[in-house]
């Protein structure tokens, strides 16, 4: 069985203004005080051994913290990790006044402090306002890959489903104090780096390696750990890393992108071993998939994963999941993922609960406030379930 694992970055908010508050380091301070003095805590690292659950990691601007979890094996337990992460950022958190929220962009105004680190003063000169203004939270997840030549017939399989599950997480339609129109404007604003979006088919490791090379060549981007793909070979695990994702604001959703992300991980791989070839869509038509996802998750058309035309949101989330079926049967995972999947149809993405709770609250300050019991409502009726695995008799 795949193992994965996920990584949520959260915005930090004042308990009182609800607007953020550049606190990681206060907050990194008291998570300190809690770990074993020979745990190492940067994100680069495997999991230490004394890491028995969720750890916490700074990121690119004061105003963010990233909850990382450990790998595993069932739905059941990576969602009771995610709870428990999400539980330890904010308790961490309300020790400097902040809560987290599960938010992908920042609905009031904000202007983003950078991590004061090297690497990121470097980019923040480089790379001039894109830089500056970048406080977006995703989500990514990482599925076990045997080794890179697997790692890159995945890739390219599963590429065509990406705007999919990018449409099933949008959860940004705020950004600057304004509705921007879109169901994830995070996928705008994250789209103004050099180096994101969807890949070219490669055929094997050794081409994808040589791309990453010429890459690294023209100096455009810092090092590898910009390569901002909507899916990657991990740089530091044996993995592929799956990046498409808002940040959920419901840790349900959390679990269904994972779910859906490894079960299309398991599906590339055994459609590469069974001898059959990708399909070819180009890396323009993905383009239009991923905007047209991000400027309406699933609350219009989306466009088919091979012919491109615009089909309803539901039958191309048909399509996911028709296509992930067995996959998902032979990990016992099926039931848990129609069932989530139900859930979202009924409440609908984070973006559209966000514009519900505007509706409802009358500001912004409220849809934050609201945001910040939904990161931490304890909904999920699925996380004691066992190994995953498909009983047989």
């Amino acid at each position: 069985m795949r193992t994965f694992g996920v990584e949520e970055e959260l915005l930090l908010v004042d308990s009182t203004s609800w607007r953020v508050v550049p606190r990681v380091s206060s907050l990194m301070n008291h998570y300190g005080q809690q770990l074993p003095q020979t745990a190492q805590n940067l994100p680069s690292d495997p999991p230490s051994p004394e890491f028995t659950g969720p750890r916490l990691a700074t990121e690119f601007q004061q105003e963010q913290i990233e909850v990382i979890s450990r790998p595993h094996s069932s739905v059941g337990d990576l969602a009771a990790d995610i709870r428990t992460g999400r539980a330890l950022a904010d308790s961490c958190a309300g020790e400097v006044g902040a809560r987290t929220a599960a938010l992908a962009t920042a609905p009031l105004p904000a202007v983003p402090h950078p991590a004061p680190d090297a690497r990121v003063g470097t980019m923040t000169v480089r790379y001039g306002l894109t830089a500056r203004e970048q406080l977006t939270c995703g989500c990514h997840v990482h599925v076990s890959v045997d080794s890179d030549e697997e790692g890159i017939a995945v890739l390219d399989r599963v590429r065509i489903w990406l705007p999919v599950l990018a449409a099933l997480a949008s959860n940004s339609p705020f950004s600057q104090g304004a509705d921007t129109g879109y169901a994830s404007f995070r996928g705008q604003a994250w789209s103004r780096w050099p180096s994101t979006g969807p890949l070219e088919i490669f055929g094997s490791a050794a081409a994808y390696h040589r791309t990453i090379e010429q890459i690294l060549a023209t100096g455009v981007v810092l090092d590898k750990a910009m390569l901002y793909f909507d899916a990657r070979l991990s740089n530091n695990y044996p993995t592929v890393e799956i990046r498409v994702s808002d940040v959920c604001l419901d840790a349900d959703d959390t679990v269904l992108i994972a779910a859906l992300a490894r079960a299309l991980v398991e599906t590339a791989a055994r459609d590469w071993r069974s001898g059959k070839d990708p399909e070819p869509v180009p890396v323009a038509i993905l383009r239009l998939a991923a905007w047209q996802a991000s400027r309406w998750g699933t609350e219009a058309d989306l466009l088919h994963p091979v012919t491109g035309v615009p089909c309803k949101a539901s039958d191309v989330i048909g399509l996911l999941l028709e296509h992930v079926s067995d996959a998902l049967a032979d990990y016992g995972d099926e039931a848990r993922v129609r069932h989530l999947y139900g859930q979202l149809l009924q409440r609908g993405t984070g973006a559209r609960q966000q514009r519900d709770g505007l509706e409802r609250t009358g500001s912004l300050e409220g849809v934050v406030a609201e945001a910040v019991r939904l990161t931490h409502s304890q909904n999920l009726d699925i996380i004691h379930s066992g190994t995953g695995r498909k009983e047989t008799s």
